[in-house]
């Protein structure tokens, strides 16, 4: 059984910060991509950044300057730092990685996140 257990959204002022947090516990035996997606209301989930366990990062162009991902491979544990965060950054959150389980070695499954709430107040 994998989970991944997210924290750290909120309410917060427009030009505020947050940091998001999700740790993959579980079964685990091999990791090699995680990501932070968005979806807001009426809107298709996208892809906000990614990391992988080379420790290449990717940001969406909206994103870019303002938000960083990084990872710590030792805790399965990935990060978003948000700051200056707009409105439109107002969404669900939620956090993906691409794992191998230990009960089915050789394959990888996509595992989600709850999802957890983002609000900009302008």
């Amino acid at each position: 059984q994998v989970q991944l257990v997210e924290s750290g959204g909120g309410l917060v002022q427009a030009g505020g910060s947050l940091r998001l947090s999700c740790a993959a516990t579980g079964s685990i035996f091999s990791i090699n991509f995680m990501a932070w997606y968005r979806q807001a209301p009426g809107k298709q989930r996208e892809l906000v950044a990614s990391f992988t366990s080379g420790g290449s990062t990717k940001h969406v162009d909206s994103v870019k300057g303002r938000f960083t991902i990084s990872g710590d491979n030792a805790k399965n544990t990935v990060y978003l730092q948000m700051n200056s965060l707009k409105p439109e950054d107002t969404a669900v959150y939620y956090c993906a990685a691409d794992i191998q389980t230990t009960q089915v070695m050789g394959r990888w499954f996509r595992f989600w996140g709850q999802g957890t709430q983002v609000t900009v107040s302008s």
